[in-house]
């Protein structure tokens, strides 16, 4: 991971302006991986030791050690914060104590499992992810893992790849703003290894994942993926680095991208899709749903709600617009926005709706072309993996 370093305030007046407009927050890193077993945790633990033996305040405040004995001794050589125990369900579980790192306050705190979904009624929040946030806003710096798979924008494509659901997934934003992502690599055959031997997943697992998730084709697209993933967060720091210093040359893109839905079925993915291709362009993505003046139905308006709750977790912005044509408001926005990409659905208009009103996909392409502006049709997929 390429550390940049920050422009140093020229006098102790811009010192005062900055103290008085940014609340101090913990710094926040990231150890990154392609699957379960590539080493994440152990690279977690032995940064909070390196610093531990530097003489900062390191505590665990969750490790899930999977009962492999080389983790566990590392482990046992950092302070950890007492677990709560929740029962639900019948079953008493160990989750994470919140409010005992801030009754701790260490300079640093140890929490693995970033895309964990916490037990209802251990704490305040539904997701590891926002119990980190938290943490980070009251000054305290954490080291944290997670697999690319749990990337919102990344897992509809994970789940089309191996056919198993990700049911855990983190913000993109969230990622977006750790100071540090390093990638702890692994090639598939020594994960392939790894888990033959026991060091992942218990013995009575193994013949499935290795037929399953752990299949070779899948740890190397998924280590693929993760290698993407961080080239690209690696690039868009230089460019924020080049431009707080003023660089001169033409650094930054002048793509701007937008994807149009309407709340059908497979929304969602065309719209994680659209993510990735706004981010490789370096762009901020606008999603915009035209909304007529016939009323939509109980199913749409759910779907919208939750694309709405996806636009915000990838870090996009949601737009409505009033109009009955769609294809001309959308066009007549992409004008005025200055937009150079159009992502759409492929239609499921009927023979009937496309005779008498036109295709919307066609005469969108045709006034955006006009204007020099890119559309990607997107096939809208009704995939279901493994429960």
């Amino acid at each position: 991971m390429i550390d940049l370093p920050r422009r140093v305030p020229t006098n102790n007046i811009e010192q005062n302006e900055i103290d008085l407009q940014v609340e101090p927050a913990g710094k926040f890193r990231i150890y990154l991986g392609s699957a379960a077993g590539v080493g994440k945790t152990v690279s977690m633990l032995d940064e909070g030791l390196r610093r531990l033996n530097r003489g900062t305040d390191v505590v665990i405040g969750i490790v899930d050690t999977h009962k492999r004995p080389f983790t566990e001794l590392k482990a046992q050589a950092i302070e950890a914060i007492p677990r709560k125990k929740i029962e639900y369900k019948g079953k008493v579980f160990e989750e994470f104590d919140l409010q005992a790192v801030f009754e701790r306050n260490p300079e640093v705190v140890l929490i693995d499992e970033l895309a964990h979904t916490n037990i209802p009624g251990s704490g305040p929040h539904e997701k590891r992810w926002q119990d980190v946030i938290e943490i980070l806003e009251s000054g305290i710096s954490v080291i944290t893992t997670v697999n690319i798979q749990h990337v919102e924008s990344l897992a509809d494509a994970v789940e089309a790849m191996t056919g198993v659901k990700v049911r855990e997934r983190v913000p993109d934003w969230v990622l977006r703003r750790a100071d540090q992502i390093e990638l702890v690599d692994s090639s598939p055959e020594q994960l392939r290894r790894r888990l033959l031997h026991g060091n992942i997943y218990p013995a009575d697992k193994i013949p499935t994942a290795l037929t399953h998730f752990f299949k070779y084709e899948n740890l190397a697209a998924l280590r693929e993926l993760a290698l993407r993933f961080l080239a690209d967060e690696t690039e868009e720091e230089m460019l924020n680095y080049l431009s707080r210093i003023h660089s001169e040359g033409q650094w930054e893109t002048t793509e701007r991208i937008m994807v149009a839905v309407t709340g059908v079925s497979g929304s969602d993915q065309m719209l994680r899709r659209a993510a990735r291709i706004a981010a490789r362009a370096r762009s901020d993505l606008k999603v915009v749903h035209v909304v007529q003046s016939d009323s939509t139905n109980q199913q749409i308006r759910s779907n919208l709600e939750k694309l709405h709750a996806l636009s915000d977790d990838l870090g996009a912005h949601w737009v409505e617009l009033q109009g009955d044509d769609i294809a001309e408001t959308l066009v007549h926005y992409a004008r005025s926005e200055r937009i150079t990409q159009v992502v759409i659905g492929s239609t499921h208009q009927s023979k009937w709706s496309e005779l008498f009103r036109g295709s919307i996909n066609k005469r969108l392409m045709k006034a955006a072309a006009a204007d020099g502006i890119d559309v990607h049709i997107i096939a809208r997929r009704d995939f279901h993996p493994e429960n």
